[in-house]
C-alpha cells in the first residue's frame, strides 16, 4: 500500500491547523495534501480507488471522524513524523529522547498520559538537526531558543513558529520541487558553487529574521543562524534517505540472489 506522504510545511500547517491557529481544519489540510500528490488519479476518476490503497495512521481516522486529538502518544508522534518526506522516526528512540536525552526541554507527557503538540514539534525538529548536529550541540540550540521547560522564560521563538518557517523557507529555496536548494546563479569561471548556496540560504533567512521585530538583535541573529542550520539540515536528510534506500535496495537483492 501507498503511504500518506507530507511535506514539512504541509505538516506545519497540520499542526498549525491542530493548534486552532489556521483558518483550516486539519482535515481539510490532509485533504488539500492528498489532492497535491494525486491530481492524476482524480483527473482520471481513480481518486477512491488511489485513496482506498493509501495507508492512513490511526490519528487520521479520528480527524476523519470530526474528532480532534488532545494530546499523542509517542506511537502517534511516530506515525505522524514518518509521515513527512525522508523522515525516520522509531518509537524507541523517542523514548530515550524524552526519558534521557533531552528530557530539560521536552518535560513530562502535558495532557494527562500524552504529550502536547508543542512537544511533539520540538520532537520533529530534533530529527531534522540529527541529520547534521550532534545531541549535545542541538541542545545548545534549545537552550538558546526555548530555555529549560522548569525555569519559567518566555521561548525566544515558539516550537511550531520555528518549524514552520524553515520548513516554508525550504520549499521556497527548492521552487522545483526537487529536494535540492536551488542556486540560479551559476559562475562557468567556478569549479565549486556552494558559495552561491550558502549566500542564498542566508539572504532568505535574514530577510525573515527582520519580521521578528520583538526580538533583540542578538536573538535574531540565533534565530537565523538556527534556520541556516535547519535548512542545510532538510537537505542532509534527504541525503540520508537517499542513501539508505539503496543499502535497503543493495543488501534485500544480495539476499534474494542467495536463495
Amino acid at each position: 500500500m501507498e503511504t500518506f506522504t507530507l511535506t514539512r510545511r504541509e505538516m506545519a500547517l497540520f499542526l498549525r491547523a491542530l493548534s486552532g491557529t489556521c483558518q483550516k481544519s486539519p482535515l481539510v489540510v490532509l485533504q488539500e495534501a492528498w489532492i497535491r500528490a494525486h491530481r492524476e488519479d482524480l483527473e482520471q476518476g481513480k481518486s477512491f480507488d488511489a485513496l482506498l490503497s493509501t495507508l492512513l495512521p490511526q490519528v487520521f481516522e479520528k480527524l476523519v471522524k470530526g474528532q480532534k486529538p488532545t494530546g499523542f502518544s509517542l506511537r502517534d508522534i511516530v506515525s505522524l513524523g514518518n509521515l513527512i518526506e525522508y523522515t525516520n522516526f522509531s518509537v524507541t528512540s523517542m523514548q530515550n529522547w524524552v526519558k534521557r536525552d533531552f528530557k530539560a526541554y521536552l518535560g513530562t507527557p502535558k495532557a494527562g498520559k500524552k504529550y502536547s503538540l508543542d512537544q511533539m514539534v520540538l520532537l520533529f525538529m530534533i530529527e531534522d538537526l540529527k541529520s547534521s548536529l550532534d545531541f549535545e550541540s542541538i541542545r545548545q540550540l534549545f537552550e538558546m531558543l526555548f530555555h529549560p521547560l522548569d525555569g519559567g522564560s518566555e521561548p525566544v521563538i515558539h516550537p511550531l513558529q520555528l518549524y514552520e518557517s524553515y520548513s516554508a523557507l525550504f520549499e521556497e529555496l527548492d521552487e522545483n520541487n526537487d529536494q535540492l536548494l536551488d542556486v540560479p546563479i551559476h559562475d562557468g569561471s567556478l569549479r565549486n558553487h556552494d558559495a552561491f548556496i550558502e549566500q542564498r540560504i542566508v539572504q532568505k533567512t535574514e530577510h525573515f529574521v527582520k519580521s521578528l521585530e520583538r526580538l533583540k538583535p542578538e536573538e535574531r541573529e540565533t534565530v537565523r543562524n538556527v534556520l541556516i542550520i535547519a535548512l542545510i539540515s532538510v537537505q542532509t536528510a534527504f541525503f540520508h534517505s537517499l542513501s539508505r534506500r539503496y543499502w535497503n535496495a543493495t543488501l534485500f537483492l544480495r539476499h534474494l540472489r542467495s536463495l
